[in-house]
């Protein structure tokens, strides 16, 4: 895993950003198309606002979802497809196709066949994505199944994760936070040809401290990604605050 500091989170967003329309323009020039995987949160804002302004040929990439709350409409402020709907999708028109996880489907088996079967299809070219504050990777909360080949399962949400969520301003008291989630898997996130992480903020520092410098476990789910070749983690100067060699 390679860390990049940068001096806020303007810088890091830009910086997470290049790193993978650089990523993508490569895919499409060797293989005419990209497959990318979107997060989203706090974390992704700054990152996205840059993204969607890049010259890419967006009609030649498939996008996917990182992870959906099982039950939630996307009418609900706190929707991942809402967010990315009204942050990504509505800015760039002419995607070829984005995979929704429908977190309120009406049988949950069902929806994860689908999902399970669409993204098997395909190579992931770059994976955006951020780190919880109790080192979770997409949905998977401490202690992660980093075993399960499955490229999505079903999760229950810890109490750190739904404090996370309240805490964000996205749901009005902490039990409205739901108990579970559609997530994408540990092992399928590895299988991401370029892995682009943007963590902001100083709550993420114990996070980011326990993923860099920690031993890979499952109790520090994000720590997995020392075993990937090509992982970078933006941080700014709050979320780094903790690391040994801070500055």
């Amino acid at each position: 895993m390679r860390v990049e500091k940068h001096t806020d989170k303007a810088a890091l967003g830009a910086a997470a950003a290049a790193e993978g329309v650089t990523a993508i323009k490569q895919a499409i020039a060797d293989k005419g198309e990209a497959a990318v995987i979107l997060a989203t949160g706090a974390s992704q804002f700054e990152m996205l606002e840059i993204l969607i302004k890049a010259d890419i040929d967006w009609s030649r990439v498939t996008a996917f979802h990182l992870d959906e709350y099982i039950g939630l409409p996307d009418s609900h402020k706190a929707s991942f497809r809402r967010y990315l709907k009204e942050r990504f999708l509505a800015q760039v028109p002419t995607l070829k196709e984005f995979v929704f996880v429908e977190g309120d489907a009406a049988d949950t088996a069902a929806e994860l066949a689908r999902l399970n079967k669409r993204i098997s299809a395909v190579d992931i070219d770059v994976a955006f994505a951020g780190i919880g504050e109790n080192c979770h990777l997409a949905f998977n909360d401490p202690p992660a199944d980093f075993t399960i080949e499955d490229p999505y399962i079903v999760v229950n949400l810890d109490t750190a994760c739904r404090q996370q969520q309240f805490g964000e301003g996205w749901f009005e008291t902490l039990d409205d936070v739901p108990a579970q989630a559609i997530s994408m898997s540990i092992r399928q996130i590895l299988k991401s040809a370029h892995i682009v992480l943007s963590v902001p903020d100083e709550r993420k520092a114990q996070a980011v401290k326990d993923a860099v410098e920690g031993e890979v476990s499952n109790l520090h789910p994000a720590s997995i990604l020392q075993t990937h070749d090509n992982t970078t983690l933006h941080l700014d100067a709050g979320s780094a605050s903790a690391l040994h060699q801070a500055g």
